[in-house]
């Protein structure tokens, strides 16, 4: 593996944990729509993000998914990492939105690292708190807003996130993710479209004005 690839997207680590992680990992690629973690895995490695664009969510009996977060180049998944710390399996499911590329770094590292390398360890306790931050921004929106608003908070994340104005989802995939009904969606979404908020194409929104989380 190229350390190129460490330097780019981590570069606060210190030469000595690149160096190990360089020699002790290997790359992996997901195509998009490709499954990086699944519900009930056991984890062998933990997953640093250096390419790409990831979506982590969790899935109910019945298949309904329900949206998390998204983890970008120079991240890693905190429950992963908590899942695969414990020998625990997963509880939550990830997959590929566009192609990607990850670290997988054995298990049998993590803790070794954790008191050898400060950064690593720095890296790790904001990891943590960083996608507990996040999550709960988004029970905030289940729990206390109102569809309108969770669907605009949906759709200003995937702008951030993607840093494009053209979110690719159908009505049904959104209302998917938002645990609603596709009536709803195209709804508000047709109401959003006669405020200015967005243009509404076959298969994708257009954000025309929104505001910011």
């Amino acid at each position: 593996m190229s350390n190129t690839a460490i330097d780019q997207t981590f570069p606060e680590f210190e030469e000595a944990l690149k160096e190990d992680i360089e020699k002790n990992s290997e790359i992996r690629t997901f195509r998009a729509g490709e499954q990086l973690m699944r519900t009930g895995q056991y984890f062998r490695s933990t997953m640093l993000i250096i390419d790409g664009l990831v979506k982590v969510y969790r899935e109910d009996d019945a298949g309904n998914e329900y949206f998390m977060y998204y983890l970008k180049p120079g991240q890693a998944c905190a429950l992963s990492m908590v899942c695969a710390a414990k020998r625990e399996t997963s509880e939550i499911m990830a997959k590929a939105v566009k192609d990607t590329e990850v670290i997988a770094l054995p298990l049998s590292y993590m803790d070794e690292f954790m008191s050898k390398y400060k950064s690593w360890y720095h890296f790790v306790l904001e990891t943590y708190r960083s996608r507990f931050e996040e999550l709960l921004v988004t029970i905030d929106h289940i729990a206390f807003r109102a569809m309108d608003e969770r669907l605009e908070f949906y759709l200003i994340k995937h702008q951030q996130t993607l840093k494009n104005n053209i979110v690719q989802l159908s009505h049904q995939e959104i209302a998917d993710e938002l645990n609603s009904s596709r009536e709803v969606i195209s709804r508000l979404l047709k109401k959003m479209e006669q405020m200015g908020k967005v243009r509404l194409h076959r298969n994708a929104i257009e954000i025309i004005s929104l505001g910011s989380i």
